[in-house]
């Protein structure tokens, strides 16, 4: 999903649903850029480091990855999605922590 599905394509409402369900929220961006700011309740596990650490993805199946501009959460959704999760792209980071505030 994209950030213009997000936007436009009924996304917001399913990212909704995702947090309503208690969805497990992870930022993909780097420790760096995490430490700036992020959602409330979000682990961090960098894009480079994701397939190393499937361990830490819970068995919930909602699980959001967010980063700056929604790129690297669209490659974290499509390495999730081949290992058996099912995961949401939210977008940029502000976008869900909007949702989550």
């Amino acid at each position: 999903m994209g950030i213009f599905s997000i936007l436009f394509g009924g996304g917001k409402a399913k990212l909704k649903k995702a947090l309503e369900e208690g969805a497990q929220l992870i930022d993909v961006r780097t420790p760096q850029e995490f430490k700036s700011g992020s959602v409330k309740g979000a682990i961090n596990i960098p894009l480079d480091s994701l397939s190393k650490n499937l361990k830490k993805v819970k068995g919930n199946p909602n699980v959001i990855v967010f980063c700056r501009s929604g790129a690297r959460s669209g490659m974290a959704q499509r390495i999730l999605n081949q290992n058996g999760f099912q995961a949401i792209n939210g977008g940029a980071w502000t976008n869900v922590k909007n949702l989550v505030d």
